[in-house]
């Protein structure tokens, strides 16, 4: 091992780059000195050196070479973050301790102390993301508490991923879609939270992408033929607020963007609106250049507000108070003379700049270490997460914290006027806790704006809060429905599984009574599989069940009495050989069972083959051949076909990966699927009728079911009809929307 070392730091210190290396390190110095405050050439190029040679004759799976990744994060790092040139020189060589002979102390002798400290850490967390560890509070917990000692770390950790769904399109089908969901439930989130926006909508429309790739294209489509108007529209609005701002002397770029993909089919989502009903599909973004200051916002503002009239509930002011993250901007939907709604954000230059770099900007500004920037509120906030007491659970930890990862905010005070950031939903319990760990234990009742509440009542921007206290502890385990911030979630749900362990503790001892009672003895082995049998999950719900009176003690008692006069305990082996297969054996029986002969339908290849596996069509998103369709091998090592998009699918990704199974429609089907059709138009006499005939006559399609309601002069259906193919009900859907009085027609999830 020492002569490999010896032998890569011996070519490090001698062999040159060649031409081709020599322009890549050229256009990442470019890309540095355009964006970074201090360049230092050196450390670079020896990083770009080393990084190249250590990689040599790797390739990445689309077959380029290796080095090209780390260079590709580097830019990442220099451009969309621009932290500094030690974070670049650290993403250079992110990967070269991991998989290379490369040693830490190497580094550290080559780069000096920070850029190891700052590779160390990358490594560290290299194993958090990309394996199930995600689901584990130990490991999560490791992943934080390298944020808190240095930003940096997860900063090249999101420039690493974001390659990685650039080139992502190279991988197997169901490494795509682990990658994407684990990078939409954590990385996206983490994102949102670090004030790195520009990342985040990246992250998502990848993902996106890679999880509903028709959508996504349609989308895309529909962006790209709506462009010229839209660019239109935005040069005619702004042309007078252009001429006024130039006359009074103000210094500003104005930007016209078109929301990301994924935000635009949220809404179609949310709205239940096709595309074309879409209007607020950009935001109009005023940036004001050095020397003009926050007050030059509101002046800005005042101008547009003149030519155009705002709607005043769409105003958010996040220059006086600004997110947990440093985010500033006023923010203001406003209607045009022909009634069109449009976003306007008002920002300077330095707020903009934070706005799409977040925490790497305030890295970069560093102003103060007094608590107020961003950066340090956000290392307490970590650390405050830590602190806490880990619930039994690491999935309701983990899943606690991307909720608070996401949540809008809202702002509220003490009775001495100090302000307080919390989830928007958060309750007084929450402030409670938020307050202090002990605060909301003994919490009895609060006091909001000077009246008592309930301790369950939701706050609103601006209330101030009083919590009243007892001498003892007060939790209620009622309260885990009333709480929305990770502190406050974590307590309640470790003092609901202390009392649950009481309860459950009760229960042993009932049994243990009877058991002793009736001679039965029985191990603790048997007594789960007693527990599977009477449909509960483990032997310590049954004692729960037994404890808390909603089990009769007397009836597990006949139970084991039953199963042991019939010496099923020795003899169920089939059953036992089941549980304890591997998922490595699992997927080893699934391939023999899919190469073993007869057949059993020939409308999916798995594994690219038609196989005799069986395979059912999850109900949950009803998938149709066209769409986008992976697969799932039960224990019995049948597949579950889900649509790639599908909800429950993202959720077997992230607990289950193994278990995915690649799965493609063959070209030709030989049955026919359900489809669902929303349906929205004036509710008029004879509308059912002529939807029926465009069904039946001009589309020869047969109808399962048709469910219909009016309110108030409009109608909506749900159309559930018999399709061969995705562009079979697309044709539907056209057909429909030709329908006098038809106002909305999409597929119906």
């Amino acid at each position: 091992m020492a002569k490999v070392e010896n032998h890569i730091i011996e070519r490090f210190e001698t062999q040159g780059l060649g031409s081709v290396q020599k322009d890549d390190l050229s256009q990442l110095l470019k890309i540095c000195h355009d964006n970074l405050d201090h360049v230092d050439d050196e450390l670079i190029s020896r990083a770009f050196r080393l990084c190249y040679i250590s990689h040599e004759g790797e390739n990445r799976a689309s077959g380029e070479p290796f080095y090209l990744h780390p260079l590709e994060v580097a830019k990442i790092v220099a451009s969309d973050l621009a932290i500094d040139d030690e974070s670049v020189a650290a993403a250079l060589l992110h990967d070269t301790v991991e998989d290379t002979s490369v040693t830490l102390n190497d580094i550290q002798n080559l780069f000096g102390e920070i850029v190891a400290h700052i590779i160390d850490g990358v490594t560290k967390i290299a194993g958090v993301f990309e394996s199930r560890d995600t689901k584990q509070a130990e490991t999560f917990m490791k992943m934080l508490l390298s944020m808190a000692e240095d930003i940096r770390v997860v900063l090249i950790k999101f420039a690493d991923r974001l390659h990685n769904m650039r080139t992502i399109h190279h991988l197997p089908r169901e490494k795509q879609l682990k990658i994407a969901t684990e990078t939409m439930e954590l990385y996206a989130p983490l994102a949102h939270r670090f004030g790195l926006f520009k990342v985040k909508n990246e992250f998502e429309d990848l993902c996106f992408k890679v999880m509903d790739p028709n959508s996504y294209k349609f989308i895309a489509r529909k962006l790209r033929e709506k462009k010229e108007s839209r660019e239109s529209f935005i040069r005619e609005f702004m042309q007078p607020i252009k001429k006024e701002l130039s006359e009074q002397n103000f210094k500003f770029e104005i930007k016209g963007r078109p929301k990301h993909i994924y935000s635009i089919f949220k809404k179609m989502q949310r709205q239940q609106k096709p595309f074309e009903e879409i209007y607020d599909l950009f935001a109009i973004r005023v940036i004001l250049e050095e020397p003009h200051k926050k007050e030059d916002c509101w002046r800005v503002y005042s101008i547009i507000t003149d030519w155009y009239t705002p709607i005043p509930q769409r105003f958010r002011d996040f220059i006086s108070v600004p997110k947990a993250n440093g985010y500033q901007s006023l923010h203001t939907t406003v209607i045009t003379q022909k009634g069109r709604k449009v976003e306007v954000q008002i920002r300077t230059r330095r707020m903009d700049v934070i706005a799409e770099k977040g925490l790497a900007a305030h890295w970069k500004y560093k102003e103060g270490s007094d608590g107020t920037n961003p950066l340090d509120k956000f290392i307490h906030w970590v650390r405050d997460v830590l602190d806490n007491p880990r619930p039994d659970a690491a999935t309701e930890f983990v899943k606690d914290f991307q909720l608070n990862l996401y949540q809008d905010e809202i702002y509220v005070f003490t009775p001495d006027g100090e302000l307080k950031t919390l989830p928007q939903g958060a309750s007084c319990i929450d402030f409670a806790f938020e307050i202090h760990s002990e605060i909301g234990e003994r919490a009895m009742a609060a006091k909001v704006n000077g009246k008592m509440v309930p301790l369950r009542q939701k706050l609103e921007v601006g209330d101030q809060v009083e919590i009243i206290t007892g001498n003892k502890i007060n939790l209620n385990p009622d309260w885990i429905n009333d709480v929305v911030t990770h502190k406050a979630k974590s307590r309640v749900r470790q003092f609901i599984k202390k009392k649950e362990r009481e309860v459950a503790d009760e229960g042993r001892e009932i049994w243990q009574k009877r058991a002793s009672r009736g001679k039965v003895k029985i191990s603790e082995q048997e007594l789960t599989r007693v527990a599977h049998k009477l449909n509960f999950d483990s032997a310590q719900e049954l004692f729960y069940k037994i404890g808390s009176g909603a089990f009769d003690v007397n009836d597990l008692f006949k139970a084991v009495q039953q199963i042991k006069s019939m010496g099923r305990f020795e003899g169920d082996q089939k059953e036992e050989r089941n549980e304890k297969l591997t998922e490595d054996e699992l997927q080893q029986k699934f391939i023999s069972t899919a190469r073993s002969g007869s057949d059993t339908g020939k409308d999916l290849l798995i594994n690219g083959e038609v196989s005799n596996v069986k395979y059912t069509y999850a109900n949950c998103c009803n998938p149709i051949p066209g769409d986008e369709v992976i697969g799932f091998i039960s224990r019995n090592g049948d597949v579950k076909i889900h649509r790639s998009n599908c909800k429950n699918a993202h959720h077997l990704i992230q607990t289950d990966s193994e278990r995915i199974i690649d799965v493609k429609w063959a070209r030709t089907i030989g049955q026919q699927f359900f489809g669902a059709i929303k349906v929205i138009g004036e509710d008029r006499v004879g509308l059912v009728n002529d939807l029926t005939d465009v069904l039946s006559k001009s589309m020869k399609t047969n109808m399962k079911s048709i469910n219909v309601s009016s309110d108030s002069g409009m109608f909506e259906g749900i159309l559930t009809v018999y399709v061969n193919d995705l562009d079979h009900l697309e044709k539907i859907i056209d057909r429909i929307k030709k329908v006098p009085g038809i106002k909305n027609v999409m597929r119906y999830e």
